[in-house]
């Protein structure tokens, strides 16, 4: 029997951290408050003006919000409105 790593298969690892913006479809969701069982987020239409809603769960509801998400890296995040 050959075992392969999830690497391997193309499966790969990515940490929850606070600050992280994943876009899902036309809204972003932002972690504003991760703890060990749980996660505060907001959910935004609109990442120039950074207005939304909060939203609470368990950290297994949140990763099941993320699945078809991707993780936005800074140079893609704009900035708040002043």
């Amino acid at each position: 029997m050959i075992a392969f790593s999830r690497a391997q298969v193309g499966y790969f690892q990515l940490k929850l951290r606070q600050g992280q913006i994943w876009n899902q479809g036309d809204h972003y969701l932002h972690i504003v408050h991760l703890e060990r069982l749980e996660v505060k987020y907001k959910i935004y239409k609109n990442l120039g003006t950074r207005e939304g809603t909060h939203h609470h769960v368990s950290k297994k509801e949140f990763c099941r919000l993320l699945k078809h998400a991707t993780l936005l890296t800074e140079a893609e995040d704009p900035k708040p409105e002043t």
